[in-house]
Parts: C-alpha cells; structure tokens; sequence
C-alpha cells in the first residue's frame, strides 16, 4: 500500500458532505521549538485526538464545528470507548478505538520502559472543525491550559 493522499481526500470528501471548498489554514509563523529536556523513559506524556473518541455514557460529538472536549480517563478500559465523526469512516475506529486514540500501545510503551508515564487523563476532540478561528482562539487554548495542569512533558497529538 503506498502513501495516503490526504489533500485531494480531504477536498472530495468536504464536496461529498456539501461544504463549500475547504480553506486550508496558512501559519505565517515558524512554530517555536521545544525541545524535550528528559528522555522519553522519563516523560510523563499527554495525549490529543481528534478522532471523536469518548467514553460510553459521555455525550457524543456534535456533527460539524464542535469544538468540545472530552476528558477520557486514562486508566479507562478500550471496550468503553466509542468513536464518532463525520469526515472518516468509523468502521475500523469502532472495532479498535486505537487505531485513532492508541491507549493501549501507550500503556505498553510505560510498561516497557520506552515512556516514563502516562497524564491521569487524555482529551479527545472532533477533527473537520471548519473554523480555524474557533480551534485557535478556544480550543488550543483550552487544551494548552489542561496539558499544564496535568503536568505533563510532552503530547502525542493524533490528528484524524
């Protein structure tokens, strides 16, 4: 299987939905680089998806620009998680939730050593939000101020 053209994926899916075209944001500023100051083994990590993952008995996400979150615990059990979205197919989502919220694999990564530790909590997100706006102005900073309070050295952000 070779490489996954999102881009042209991406405009025919939003065309299929009835959107008008996506407008790609353009970040005119070089992104500030942070480099880890502990190894891996020693970094107590965070997790953001935006797949759509929550928690059996949590409100699902809404269809389009929802910019809510979920707090998913991470001690929570895969088979009490549940996946929805409208921009990807969820088949594979709703048979393993890691393959777009990868707790398990995490969970694996501290017990071998490669990962000092995992946050108490992770959040979750809908992805296809349309209004960059919204995601730059409220909820980066939303998650940016949990991620602090959690205390933790470094987030895996798994985009969907």
């Amino acid at each position: 299987m070779g490489p996954v053209d999102y881009i042209p994926r991406i405009r025919d899916n939003y065309a299929r939905l009835g959107y008008k075209a996506y407008n790609w944001v353009v970040n005119r500023d070089t992104p500030p680089w942070a480099p880890l100051r502990k190894p891996l083994s020693k970094c107590r990590l965070g997790l953001a998806a935006s797949g759509g993952i929550y928690v059996t008995g949590q409100v699902a996400f809404h269809y389009r620009d929802d910019t809510s979150h979920r707090e998913i615990p991470t001690y929570v059990d895969a088979k009490a998680l549940r996946a929805t979205h409208f921009a990807y197919d969820l088949s594979d989502a709703r048979t393993d939730p890691n393959v777009v919220f990868p707790i398990d694999t995490l969970r694996r990564l501290v017990r071998e050593g490669f990962l000092g530790g995992l946050a108490d909590r992770f959040y979750t997100f809908m992805g296809g939000i349309y209004s960059s706006r919204r995601v730059i102005e409220d909820l980066a900073p939303r998650l940016t101020a949990r991620f602090l309070e959690d205390g933790v050295d470094a987030v895996l952000l798994v985009p969907v």
